[in-house]
């Protein structure tokens, strides 16, 4: 979208492949990237400098819009017999690699509903993408994913001869979680774009968001100029990935975690949505 507007504001860009949220803020502050993807709760957590920043608040961390929401998926193996929270005790879950935001999400949902990662189940550290396979293995039992959907890991988990179904957070624990940590949102599984799945409905859960992040280095010019070319393409964006269908101008500020990059602020002030 934004190098299509070239001749209007010259700006070009180039995507980068990283490990996720944790190093793109980290890359962020360093000044390697201008842009990136972070999650909402990371966003906050390196913000106010908590968890893998504590001490170290990244202050030069903006916010310019909301992307799709990341919904935290637990999928599980129908033969270990893993339909709630509960049953998780005593099985082997892949809560993903140590410091990365599907981890800290899997351990927010553990200390609200107080099962203890050490003692409760067989927790491992294994990338995310690894899951699937792992799954299909019986290396591991279940595995938090947290995600946009649909998700090619997920559609390959639930594709396997291995049966599987989503786990269902209930509304209590929802409620709680985002009580203690409002960057959460309540969230729903999709069923419809796994069929292997064995639910026959939706799957309430809880998620987080995409935010598109730049640093308070980054010019407020080209900040502007990148948000202007987004939302006034939005029905072209939004065709660009299921994930992103379901974006509004209003929900695109939500989530942000973080203060407004300058730039980001000044388009959204005269388009009239602050």
């Amino acid at each position: 979208i934004v190098e299509q507007e070239q001749k209007t504001h010259r700006i070009h860009t180039t995507a980068e492949i990283t490990d996720g949220s944790v190093a793109n803020v980290n890359a962020l502050s360093s000044g390697r990237v201008d842009l990136a993807l972070v999650q909402s709760d990371l966003q906050h957590q390196a913000y106010k400098g908590f968890n893998d920043w504590a001490g170290a608040p990244q202050q030069k961390l903006r916010a310019v819009f909301a992307l799709h929401q990341e919904t935290i998926t637990i999928v599980a193996a129908q033969d270990a017999h893993i339909t709630t929270l509960r049953d998780l005790h005593g099985k082997t879950v892949n809560l993903g690699k140590t410091g990365s935001g599907q981890r800290s999400n899997a351990l927010d949902l553990f200390t609200i509903a107080n099962i203890n990662p050490d003692r409760d189940v067989k927790a491992e550290a294994f990338e995310p993408d690894e899951s699937a396979a792992l799954l299909q293995g019986k290396r591991i039992d279940a595995f938090f994913y947290t995600a946009g959907h649909p998700n090619v890991s997920v559609t390959v988990a639930t594709e396997g001869p291995r049966k599987v179904n989503f786990v269902a957070v209930p509304e209590d624990i929802v409620v709680e979680l985002i009580r203690q940590y409002p960057y959460y949102t309540t969230a729903t599984i999709p069923v419809a774009p796994y069929p292997g799945v064995t639910n026959k409905t939706d799957v309430p859960s809880y998620g987080v968001k995409a935010i598109l992040c730049a640093s308070s280095d980054v010019p407020d010019e080209v900040v502007y100029a990148i948000t202007k070319s987004v939302f006034e393409h939005l029905d072209t964006f939004r065709s660009l990935h299921p994930a992103l269908g379901g974006l509004t101008r209003e929900n695109m500020l939500e989530g942000l975690s973080a203060p407004l990059h300058p730039g980001a602020e000044k388009y959204y002030r005269k388009a009239g949505l602050l």
